[in-house]
């Protein structure tokens, strides 16, 4: 699917959940970060202003170039084609009505969209997404009572680990907390449990992270 200038929209949808959406919101693309800008936020009062959306576009791409030296965004995060692709992403989500359609809707598999993990000889693998969006690949695991070590391998770039608590609390902390793995930007992290018949909600610790939805449930039988 092409943009303005034969930008390609879906690698840039791609490439903007990848690279930017641990750190920015923006609806369209599903992407909850809360480091820097709301993207919906910052362009809203500008496109009712009568901002041309090509201008945003121009912002994107003048902030990829020359990121604040003091801020998180880091230099080099995408370039050339690339940088152009997810900057005329932005021009054409930024606080756009309704879901993406066609195939942008599908470029990006939704969070925690995967198969259950499942439990094998002692043996849960819960990942996270490797493609940087704020969730594990999947939101639903299995296990049974008794002895478990947890692994979580993480590509992203991004840091995380996963922490267990009782109960099914979806985004927020209500019940005590049983364990947690190490935090790590790529790799591969593990917690060991010891686990009853019930639900228990497993969660990333990083700031923001659990409130993006990057949170699932746990059900041993």
């Amino acid at each position: 699917m092409k943009g303005n200038d034969n930008a390609n929209l879906i690698v840039g949808k791609q490439q903007f959940v990848a690279k930017c959406g641990a750190c920015h919101t923006l609806a369209r693309a599903n992407t909850k970060g809360i480091v820097g800008p709301n993207l919906d936020v910052s362009f809203r009062r500008s496109l009712k202003e009568g901002l041309g959306r090509n201008a945003i576009r121009s912002v994107v791409e003048f902030q990829i170039a020359f990121p604040n030296p003091t801020g998180a965004m880091p230099a080099d995060l995408v370039a050339g084609s690339t940088a152009r692709d997810v900057s005329s992403y932005v021009e054409h989500s930024a606080d756009a009505p309704g879901p993406d359609t066609g195939l942008l809707a599908t470029a990006v598999q939704a969070p925690g969209a995967g198969k259950p993990a499942v439990e094998k000889a002692g043996k849960l693998a819960i990942d996270a997404n490797p493609q940087g969006q704020l969730a594990y690949v999947s939101s639903k695991a299995i296990g049974t009572a008794g002895p478990v070590t947890v692994t979580m391998a993480n590509m992203s770039g991004v840091q995380h680990n996963i922490a267990f608590e009782a109960g099914e609390n979806g985004a927020t902390a209500k019940g005590p907390k049983i364990a947690a793995s190490a935090f790590i930007t790529k790799g591969e992290t593990s917690v060991k449990l010891s686990l009853k018949p019930g639900k228990y909600t497993f969660f990333c610790e990083v700031s923001g992270h659990r409130a993006a939805g990057m949170y699932g449930t746990l059900t041993v039988k």
